[in-house]
């Protein structure tokens, strides 16, 4: 992300590697699946289990698994500076969302239980807008208590180190 003159980074971070575990855990089974598949295959083929035959799809399930999933975080970016929120997703194509400090109305955190025992969780900003209200969400984040407390320095400083009302 482009940070502008004068414009400070009080935030930037990826998904937690922890918050694709579901995916891994899915893959793991798929990958297992087609390799009971493969075996089976290869014993009505030959009258016996050829591990080649097993090996093949479980090894590219996982290399894929690893890849994707790798990839998928490394491609999405959160950054709260002191005047923007700012979501970028992609490698190839690209998807910015971009919002000023001033029009987030209300931030929420939740975590599933899942999620807390990862220590991952989303959080939601509301944003006014003038037609309707947008959600801009920081998705498996490792620490979302910590993206909120950045959001509150970063409006801090947006309005000139004044605090209160």
């Amino acid at each position: 992300m482009d940070v502008a003159q004068g414009e400070t980074v009080v935030f930037r971070g990826h998904p937690s590697l922890r918050s694709v575990l579901g995916f891994y855990v899915a893959g793991l089974a798929v990958a297992a699946l087609l390799g009971a598949l493969a075996a089976g295959v290869s014993y009505l083929a030959e009258d016996e289990i050829k591990a080649g035959w097993v090996a093949l799809p479980v090894v590219a399930v996982l290399a894929v698994l690893a890849v994707y999933g790798v990839l998928k975080r490394l491609a999405t970016e959160y950054v709260i500076t002191d005047r923007r929120l700012h979501i970028r997703r992609g490698l190839l194509s690209r998807k910015t969302e971009e919002t000023k400090i001033g029009r987030i109305q209300n931030v929420n955190t939740s975590q599933s239980l899942l999620e807390r025992l990862m220590r991952v969780g989303t959080v939601d900003f509301d944003v006014a807008s003038d037609e309707r209200q947008d959600l801009f969400r920081f998705t498996g984040v490792a620490n979302p208590r910590e993206v909120v407390e950045a959001l509150d320095r970063a409006t801090e400083a947006a309005a000139g180190g004044r605090s209160g009302p």
